[in-house]
């Protein structure tokens, strides 16, 4: 991925709520680098003849989310986040270092902290204008920066493709599944908000799910 397609995000304070059980915490986020936009099927090396490679990346585990960070950082001479044991795919145990230039997966404290870009409602503008979801994506995603992007310059925050954050959702209670966040091109619009939080396994790969590239920012 392009440098240029990075957004540096300014440290900030977010609050994180689970509506299952009416918890909320709040979570200091350091300034990272995200994406412009979702991760592409270019960017991850698997452009399809047949098809169009800007659209974003999907069908993709988090596991493949994972590695395909790793494979980005490899091509740029970037030094991989992630350490994998295992096939990686399932059965395999990942450690992140934190200090890696690398491209990784963004926590959910940071998700949510770059989608709201200072704001605080559900959603950082008018749904349709920054947002392709069932209404309006003629059930398909589309390519990115199509739509409003928030005041951080980010494109597709809510809509277009469900994105995998680095968080697991409640351990005790369901094991190893991720945080999923954004909402997609299928979802009604009460599922494309800034605050809603929701969990998979994370070895589900469907059409409507993909990721965000984050970076840690440099170090001055």
């Amino acid at each position: 991925m392009d440098e240029t397609a990075m957004r540096a995000i300014e440290a900030g304070t977010t609050a994180l709520t689970d509506r299952r059980t009416g918890r909320t915490w709040t979570v200091d986020v350091a300034p990272f680098l995200l994406a412009a936009v979702q991760a592409t099927r270019r960017d991850i090396g698997a452009a399809d003849p047949e098809g169009d490679d800007l659209l974003p990346a999907t069908d993709l585990s988090w596991y493949d989310a994972v590695h395909a960070c790793n494979r980005m950082s490899q091509r740029e001479g970037l030094r991989p986040a992630y350490t994998v044991d295992g096939d990686g795919d399932g059965d395999g145990q990942v450690a992140w270092d934190r200090t890696a230039d690398g491209y990784r997966l963004p926590t959910e404290a940071e998700w949510e902290h770059a989608c709201r870009a200072g704001t605080a409602g559900p959603r950082y503008g008018d749904l349709d204008d920054i947002a392709w979801y069932r209404a309006n994506a003629g059930e398909r995603p589309h390519r990115g920066a199509r739509k409003t992007p928030n005041a951080w310059g980010l494109h597709d925050m809510l809509g277009n493709v469900w994105e995998w954050c680095w968080d697991l959702y409640d351990a005790d209670e369901y094991a190893d599944y991720r945080v999923i966040r954004g909402g997609g091109w299928f979802d009604d619009h009460w599922s494309c908000r800034a605050g809603v939080r929701r969990k998979t396994m994370p070895t589900l790969r469907i059409d409507d799910l993909g990721f965000r590239p984050a970076r840690n920012a440099p170090r001055a």
